[in-house]
């Protein structure tokens, strides 16, 4: 099996699903990874369609890091899209993982390091929403195009949508001509208006290569990160999705409030939420030297009560001491986007084709359980008299348990909701 050798190559790195077994059964191949979490379309749609910057820097970083690593291995991705980018699970919650590799080819020989000629005339492989200008051309693949798409995807997350959606024709060529034609007539300012110029510089500089030249990967990481620094933000792992599954869950099971001159006030973000799996991308972060920025630097924002209208997120609580809280579990709630449930255990060959504008969900996820929530210590205050010191740290810790365990409860009842998804 191609796919399979193809996967094998990659294995062992991270933000690479592990191959677990591939085969026959039946009349499908068969490839078994590890079980990871939802898509990246699955949770721009669980967060109304829309990503602040803060998210999208955050991702653009572990995402350029993959295709360069699928790049080193003289490999194209072909296929860059949210839905071939996931969330993993438990401690690795906060890792962006690649998969799909159905659409892959080798771009270069293995013992010459020749580079694939350049030829014309090719047909559209891929997903023409996030394809290139090139590939709409005609153009062969390089490692140029594969970033370009990348560039398509964090500008979806951005704006909420492509100028190059819900265009109709008659015919899937048809339709892939009208996409081609709006791509090359919307210049890159247009695309990136009202957004950081750096989203402009990353396309003039995709554009700028040319058929066989390498990437500075670098570079692009570098342009994001400085972004990244000037605006404030912290490199924390508090996503969007991650606030807005804990604000919903307060919803669905308010946490109990103690009365009285000494009860302490209901933070917008846990400490464990704000700190979840801080290091499982430790592997992206050391490379860019976030975590060592200067506090000065940063600024913190308020409550948060929408996804999207939150620019400049920092966690609210960084000087708490304590544990993980399992962000990973498998249900979310209050989709208002709509999203496919999807399976990435098993992928069959049988559904990878090309020249699509949104390719059929050719992987599946079932997610894990959620995990369970520990807790170290707390700063809440309780109504109960501090002059019997063991008395009040007993009504404390008995007060912090219980608004954890309330959340715990929301976090276990959320879920995604089958959905029609917005295709073009």
């Amino acid at each position: 099996m191609v796919m399979s050798a193809t996967h094998d190559i990659f294995v062992l790195a991270a933000g690479i699903p592990n191959l677990r077994w591939f085969g026959v059964e039946g009349d499908y191949n068969v490839l078994v990874i590890d079980l990871l979490g939802p898509s990246l379309e699955d949770l721009f749609n669980f967060c109304s369609r829309k990503l602040s910057l803060k998210s999208v820097l955050m991702l653009a970083d572990q995402m350029i890091n993959r295709v360069e690593f699928f790049h080193s291995k003289a490999f194209l991705h072909r296929d860059i899209k949210p839905d071939n980018f996931l969330m993993g699970l438990g401690r690795r919650a906060n890792q962006v993982y690649i998969i799909d590799y159905g659409l892959a080819k080798k771009y270069r020989d293995s013992s010459t390091h020749q580079h694939i000629p350049y030829r014309e005339n090719k047909n559209l492989t891929g997903t023409a929403r996030y394809a290139s200008m090139n590939t709409h051309l005609g153009i062969e693949q390089s490692r140029r195009d594969d970033l370009e798409s990348l560039g398509f995807v964090l500008m979806y997350f951005l704006r909420g949508s492509l100028p190059w959606q819900g265009l109709k024709a008659g015919t899937k060529k048809q339709k892939y001509e009208k996409i081609s034609e709006k791509k090359v007539s919307t210049s890159i300012e247009a695309l990136c208006r009202g957004y950081p110029t750096e989203f402009a510089s990353y396309f003039h500089y995709c554009r700028s290569l040319r058929f066989d030249d390498k990437p500075d990967y670098a570079y692009l990481k570098r342009i994001f990160r400085d972004l990244f620094i000037r605006e404030g933000f912290q490199f924390d792992y508090v996503f969007d999705w991650t606030i807005l599954k804990y604000q919903q869950s307060q919803l669905t099971n308010p946490p109990a409030r103690a009365l009285g001159l000494g009860a302490g006030t209901s933070s917008p973000l846990p400490p464990a939420i704000a700190n979840a799996d801080r290091h499982t991308a430790a592997e992206d972060t050391r490379a860019a030297g976030l975590s060592s920025m200067d506090s000065s630097r940063r600024r913190a924002s308020g409550p948060l009560m929408s996804s999207g209208n939150y620019a400049k997120q920092k966690s609210p609580v960084a000087n708490d001491h304590v544990t993980n809280l399992d962000f990973t579990s498998t249900k979310f709630i209050g989709q208002s986007g709509g999203s496919s449930s999807r399976q990435v255990g098993v992928s069959s060959s049988r559904d990878a084709f090309a020249g699509s504008d949104v390719d059929p969900q050719r992987s599946r996820t079932a997610y894990a359980s959620p995990g369970a929530l520990q807790k170290n210590s707390s700063r809440q205050r309780s109504p109960i008299d501090s002059a019997d010191p063991k008395r009040s740290m007993s009504a404390r810790n008995t007060s912090h348990v219980k608004n954890y365990e309330a959340a715990l409860k929301g976090i276990e009842g959320l879920q995604f909701e089958s959905d029609e998804r917005i295709h073009y």
